[in-house]
């Protein structure tokens, strides 16, 4: 059974571009504008779900991270 889990997306203007984060599990990017700075912070975490040990993800999910 597949489940659905929300994460959140963060992104802020630094310098000339944009830092997009997902502090749930501490994955980052940047881009140009909000958009791409959207775009790679998903194509980011699509990578990690696609090669990271589902352990790893269950680590960060529930870590104590401030």
């Amino acid at each position: 059974m597949n489940s659905t889990q929300q994460l959140t997306a963060i992104i802020e203007r630094k310098g000339g571009g944009y830092i997009s984060l997902c502090p749930e599990l501490d994955i980052a990017s940047q881009g140009d504008n909000i958009e791409e700075a959207r775009r790679n912070l998903i194509e980011a975490l699509e990578l990690f779900f696609e090669t990271a040990d589902p352990s790893e993800f269950h680590n960060r999910l529930h870590s104590d991270r401030p």
